[in-house]
């Protein structure tokens, strides 16, 4: 094993450990009597709350630390004279900068002010600790930082909380770590040096106190950090808002087939938290107005460079409600203007400090470089300037270079590029990967960014370019960034600098480089029949371009090419002379009724012909031992699946939207490792082959949409069990679940489906099943059996309008969605044992006249709707309850519990018909949207006296501070209006 390979695992398992979130919480205290209520009191509360807490009673170990998502540091006159307490201190602030550790200080008998300075009370003990390590001074000075910068972050101290009642205190403090452990935010960066400030400055432009809608712009040069900063942003204030979007890539998107409209899809499903189909762009910006304009959202928008992007997405004042925030990112300070952005702000690079510190991070895993590497590491920053992308491609170059002449050596090579050439520094990072590494790179760079890197890494491993190191060598060096829907991320500068790479090879003739993706290079090769054997890759897009005319022998001379993408192109001649040795064919729009015989497939790892002509995919057995990805969506005119004997490596197998599609072949139970089968909406399938039930690896099974009669083969063999269902009855569902043992996630929505259509064996299922959808199905009762599904954590029965009774809910549930369905009258008796159940719809149970006594660890409730509701029991119990969906009538009857509740951020409030008064709100409320004729609506909060709203308006929102507000609200919109007070 090479050194550079070995440091390379060790770079990335020491990468990958520091993110193993082992526990949630990690407590840092001195052991003494002062402290004992506070931390046995925390402990005990979290622990309770299924909060997973580390607390050692001795010296805590550092790697727990790195394996926490919090950290709550309690400070006592003791802390200080505590050497392992002190050295934690530093470790967890480590940890703040470099993994994004969240901490959360308490001062229990001391003033912050004396942590901050080692003054006052602390300021003996920290003298002493300066004296017993008068030989450490280095060690003394971390100390003594590492207090300071804790004493400046947010926390809590006990004299200015609940009068110093410690049972409120610790119950506060447990509520802020519910607060922050329930938010889902954006992956920002490993190393936040400089990001706070800016965090600060853009928010001061954001102006939350301002009731109007505020499109402000970010601009900057490439590489700036200017989608970090709107990362940050958006993490720090999304939960203030009834909706949140964060749209990545919109320049890249927009010019994809429907770019425009999966953004405008992306935008609704974001802030509506439900899926719309959009057919056209003028009518997503019509839907963007009329779902949107009522409700106060926080909107970033990334990379944008034109016109017709924002105006898809219908970005004006008045597509959203008062007080929303849209921030929009570009380049262009010219296109900002003109787009009409109320304010744009300019982000500075990184002043030296924060330079170096960035680097040192990068180079070094610590804040500061190593004594002998200083100089040569002021050097490197000095000709980087405070670009932070650049900062941290080269300082993650550095990092495999362990001697001093290595590192002479390649600052020498950063002084011969001119100051002003970003690139040629970023190359520096390419010029050092292997030859494997630099072509997975080069193919991410030119064809693969957004694609999931499980398919990217396939495609690649039949190139045989060992792609696992390969990627993870790119994301440690910065080069790549897999985002967290596990798509291949890079930066412009990276994607721009790798394309340049490749022009270089051949400035004049694009037909003698080996990647062609620009499409005026790509129709000039093709119809001039200018390719040669250099070219390994290429892609040509005509959904929005003229049709191009040329020939299929434009390809002879392309012999190695591996990599190919046709979109929408339809070519002339003999298709079997397209290229023999193709790992990765994309074809949208495939021309053809079946792939001709002679057409050479032998090589071919991924097949994706969506929306293709194709009416039989091949007439014979295809004996293709390399495809690990068949996608065949959209198929409109497809009738019948091939012959699967011949695919024993298939892994995925995708058929969504083959509307004619009537016949699977039996073969498909010869698939031994498929892991995915998607039918939804194959609306004429007539038959699922008994052999499905042998799919053994099946790990995703989507049958959504499946709603015509479909018969069901009843012939038994060792797989089927005994089946409740009458002799021809109908119904598309396997005959048995039996084999389906690894089977984590399965779809049945809208698939007309009634319980005596069950198998008996789905019980079988039991021990793997983690998520099912019974959506839009004719259930009336949901049998018991259901509670045996030990690993089920989201179950959805929404819009089932026969369903009547669930007999039991599997322990394990933690998503619950019985929305829209208008007979059930009670829920199960032992939802309240369903202790990990976080979210629970109800929505429009007209029929649902009680709840239960529901788990504490409900953070979502839903029952909107729900017209007959006269109880919900014990509120105040739901202890993590911070967002509730209710009917205005029944809010009122429990308006003291609800009062009370410390946690709730935001309510909406259904069905105000009448002029009402509502009744006190929790102090904690942070948004109230109230839905109805809200006239002479009187709200009283804390000390508000009165709140009289106009006729039509419909949201009314309090931001955390509204204790002192007696005005009367005058109407702002017929819409919405928005309330924003200052603490």
């Amino acid at each position: 094993m090479s050194m550079a390979y070995k440091r390379t695992r060790e770079a990335s398992s020491s990468k990958s450990s520091t993110r193993r979130r082992n526990h949630d919480v990690f407590l840092s205290f001195s052991e003494d009597e002062s402290n004992k209520i506070i931390i046995d009191g925390l402990y005990n509360d979290l622990v309770q709350k299924g909060v997973r807490t580390y607390r050692g009673e001795h010296k805590r170990g550092k790697k727990s630390i790195e394996e926490s998502r919090i950290a709550i540091v309690v400070f006592s006159r003791n802390y200080v004279s505590t050497i392992w307490c002190l050295d934690e201190l530093v470790k967890i602030l480590e940890c703040r900068s470099r993994l994004g550790l969240t901490v959360i200080p308490v001062f229990s008998d001391v003033d912050p002010s004396d942590v901050r300075k080692q003054k006052g009370s602390l300021e003996d003990a920290f003298a002493r600790q300066g004296e017993n390590f008068k030989e450490e001074k280095e060690k003394v000075e971390r100390w003594g930082k590492a207090l300071t910068q804790a004493a400046n972050l947010s926390g809590w101290d006990l004299r200015d909380v609940a009068n110093g009642h410690m049972t409120r205190f610790i119950q506060r403090i447990v509520e802020d770590v519910l607060a922050k452990l329930s938010r889902t935010t954006l992956d920002v960066s490993s190393y936040a040096v400089g990001l706070d400030s800016r965090v600060r400055e853009m928010n001061a432009f954001l102006c939350f106190s301002s009731f109007d809608v505020r499109i402000i712009g970010i601009c900057g040069i490439g590489g700036l950090g200017k989608t970090t900063i709107a990362k940050a942003v958006y993490n720090e204030i999304y939960h203030r808002f009834e909706g949140c979007s964060f749209l990545e890539n919109v320049r890249e998107i927009s010019k994809q087939p429907n770019g425009l409209i999966h953004l405008q899809e992306k935008l609704l499903s974001d802030v509506l938290m439900k899926n719309l189909k959009i057919n056209n762009v003028a009518r997503g910006i019509n839907v963007i107005r009329q779902r949107l304009y009522a409700k106060r959202v926080i909107v970033v928008i990334d990379d944008v460079d034109e016109s017709d992007q924002l105006n898809a997405l219908a970005i004006k004042h008045d597509s959203f409600g008062m007080g929303s925030r849209i921030i929009v990112i570009s380049r262009d300070e010219h296109f900002l203007n003109e787009a009409g952005v109320l304010e744009i702000y300019r982000p500075q690079e990184l002043d030296p400090r924060e330079s170096l510190q960035l680097f040192s991070w990068h180079a070094f895993r610590k804040d500061c470089p190593h004594d002998d590497y200083m100089e040569l590491s002021k050097e490197v920053v000095e000709y980087v300037k405070g670009l932070p992308l650049a900062l941290e491609v080269i300082g993650s170059l550095m990092f495999d270079k362990r001697s001093l002449s290595e590192w002479k050596s390649a600052v020498a090579k950063l002084k011969c590029t001119p100051d002003n050439q970003i690139q040629e520094k970023l190359r520096l990072s390419f010029d050092a990967l292997d030859d494997a590494e630099k072509d997975i790179f080069l193919d991410i760079a030119c064809f693969f960014i957004g694609m999931d890197k499980d398919c990217a890494i396939k495609i690649l491993d039949g190139c045989k370019l060992f792609p696992e190191i390969g990627i993870s060598v790119l994301t440690q060096r910065s080069l790549v960034i897999i985002d967290d829907m596990n798509k291949i991320k890079m930066h412009d500068l990276l994607r721009d600098m790798g394309r340049e790479i490749v022009c270089e090879e051949s400035p004049e003739k694009p037909g003698r480089r080996t990647r062609l993706w620009f499409h005026d290079d790509v129709c000039d090769v093709l119809v001039n029949h200018e390719g040669t054997k250099s070219v390994e890759g290429l892609i040509l897009n005509m959904f929005n371009f003229e049709d191009v005319s040329f020939n299929v022998k434009a390809f002879t001379n392309m012999e190695r090419i591996r990599l190919l993408q046709l979109n929408y192109v339809y070519p002339k001649g003999d298709y079997g002379e397209l290229p023999k040795k193709l790992r990765w064919l994309c074809w949208h729009g495939f021309p053809l009724n079946s792939i001709p015989s002679n057409f050479d497939m032998d090589y071919l790892v991924v097949l994706d012909i969506q929306n293709s002509k194709i009416i039989e995919v091949w007439k014979e057995i295809k004996l293709l031992n390399r495809l690990k990805i068949l996608n065949l969506s959209h198929s409109r005119y497809l009738v019948r699946t091939p012959n699967f004997s011949g695919l024993p490596n298939l892994e995925k197998l995708i058929l969504k939207g083959c509307i004619s599609l009537v016949e699977i072949h039996d073969s498909i139970g010869f698939l031994g490792k498929l892991v995915t089968l998607n039918l939804e909406d194959c609306h004429k399938l007539m038959d699922l082959p008994n052999s499905i039930c042998k799919l053994g690896s099946l790990e995703t099974f989507t049958l959504s949409g499946c709603s015509k009669k479909v018969r069901s083969n009843s012939r038994f063999s060792q797989y089927f069990g005994t089946l409740r269902r009458k002799p021809n009855s109908i119904t598309f569902l396997p005959a048995s679940f039996t084999g389906l043992c690894s089977l984590t996630l399965l779809s049945l929505k809208d698939c007309n489906l009634s319980e005596n259509l069950i198998p008996d064996d789905f019980g079988s299922l039991s021990s793997s099943l983690e998520s099912l959808s019974l959506n839009g199905n004719r259930f009336c009762t949901l049998p018991a059996s259901f509670g045996n599904f030990s690993r089920l954590f989201s179950l959805s029965l929404e819009k089932c309008e026969s369903l009547q009774q669930i007999m039991e809910l599997p322990s394990s549930l933690r998503y619950l969605d019985l929305g829209q369905c208008p007979l059930l009258e009670r829920l199960p008796g032992n939802i309240s044992d369903v202790s990990q159940l976080f979210s629970l719809d109800l929505e429009g149970c007209s029929k649902l006249q009680s709840l239960p006594e529901l788990p504490s660890n409900i953070s979502q409730l839903r029952t909107d709707g729900c017209t007959s509701l006269q109880e919900v029991v014990n509120i105040r119990n739901l202890s993590k309850l911070d967002n509730l969906f209710i009917n205005y009538d029944l809010f009122c009857s429990i308006s003291d519990e609800i009062s009370d509740h410390t946690r709730i951020d935001n309510i909406s409030l259904v069905g105000c018909k009448k002029p009402q008064t509502v009744p006190k709100l929790s102090s904690s409320l942070l948004s109230l949207y109230v839905e109805g004729d809200t006239s002479m609506l009187l709200l009283n909060c804390g000390e508000i006296q009165s709140l009289e709203t106009p006729q039509f308006v419909q949201g009314i929102h309090m931001e955390t501070g509204c204790y002192h507000l007696g005005n009367t609200l005058r109407k702002k919109s017929l819409f919405q209006c928005f309330l924003a007070c200052q603490e």
